[in-house]
This record gives structure tokens, C-alpha cells and sequence, in this order.
């Protein structure tokens, strides 16, 4: 089974014993406690060490839940992978979380890549048309990519809306050489 599947019943675990109320900050607790965790590489190391004794990697773990005070089901999650040895899925497990509380509210988030930032008004404006287009709430993750030359690419979930000029380029080169041949 790999990493993200395992990491999964973990997230959805915790999504279902989690109050509807409290999955925000949930959320947010969780993201930041596997950005800290990710973010110091000897930590790392000592969770990834088999020859580190799990009743070790637990004390440490029971010591960062102890000095940050972390909510009961963030603290119990991370009890839960300390005691199971599997400290190496929480990144995965937060990713998860995130996406489930997401769909759960109705959010979808689009990567949108222009070739120059978008301005408030025009992210407003593309966020509205996105919300209306698929019927539920869309944030907008802005890329910059000078390589589409104008327009834009929107990736939402699995489908990608690409109505650059790079694309069209693209298709009238492909158009223009299959009559030429």
C-alpha cells in the first residue's frame, strides 16, 4: 500500500472524529505541525531511523505535543503515528486532511497560471466566473509563467482549462503543418 493510501486512513480517521465546527482550526494546527515537522531535518532523520526505538520517537513526539498544546485529535493523531512508527505519512496525512475539509465546505482550489500577475480585480472577477462555472466556491492558487505568453491555464481537480496564447500558437502550428503536408 503506498504512503499517501496509508496516509489517507489516517486523515479520514481523524476527519470523522473530528467536530464539523472545529476541522478549520483543525486544519490549520495539523498543516502547521507537519510544516515544523518537515521543516527540521534532524527530526526528520531520528523519525526515519529504524534503529531508533519507537518508545523514543514516542517521548519526543509526547514532548512537541506537551510544549506546542495541541488539540486533542491533532495530539492524538500524532500519538497514534509515534506508537504505530509511521511519523513519516503525517506531511501526507495533513495534505489529505486539507483536501477532504475542503470538499467537505465545497471549495475547490484552481491553479491559475498567467504570464504576468493577476491583479485583485481580474482574481476576483476569474474566482467568480470559476465559482459560477462549477457551482461551488473556488480559490485561486496564482503561478506566474512567462512561457504561456498571455492568457491563462486554470487547473481545477483533473481538468484544465488552457486558453493560452502558447496553446493556440501550438494548435495553428499543428493546423498549418498538416495542410502543408
Amino acid at each position: 500500500m503506498s504512503s499517501r493510501a496509508s496516509a489517507s486512513r489516517y486523515a479520514r480517521a481523524l476527519f470523522d472524529v473530528t467536530a464539523a465546527d472545529s476541522r478549520a482550526e483543525v486544519d490549520q494546527e495539523l498543516t502547521a505541525v507537519a510544516e515544523a515537522f518537515a521543516a527540521q531535518t534532524d527530526l526528520q532523520a531520528v523519525f526515519a531511523n529504524p534503529s531508533v526505538a519507537p518508545a523514543a520517537k514516542q517521548a519526543v513526539v509526547q514532548a512537541v505535543i506537551e510544549r506546542l498544546g495541541l488539540s486533542t485529535p491533532v495530539a492524538r493523531l500524532l500519538t497514534l503515528l509515534a506508537q504505530r512508527d509511521r511519523l513519516g505519512l503525517l506531511s501526507n496525512a495533513a495534505v489529505v486532511f486539507h483536501e477532504r475539509v475542503l470538499e467537505d465546505e465545497q471549495v475547490l482550489q484552481a491553479e491559475v497560471t498567467t504570464a504576468e500577475p493577476l491583479s485583485d480585480t481580474d482574481r476576483q472577477a476569474l474566482q467568480a466566473r470559476l465559482s459560477a462555472a462549477t457551482q461551488k466556491h473556488v480559490t485561486i492558487m496564482p503561478r506566474v509563467d512567462p512561457a504561456i505568453i498571455g492568457g491563462l491555464v486554470a487547473r481545477i481537480g483533473g481538468t484544465v482549462y488552457d486558453g493560452s496564447i502558447s496553446r493556440q500558437l501550438e494548435r495553428m502550428r499543428a493546423a498549418l503543418s498538416s495542410t502543408i503536408d
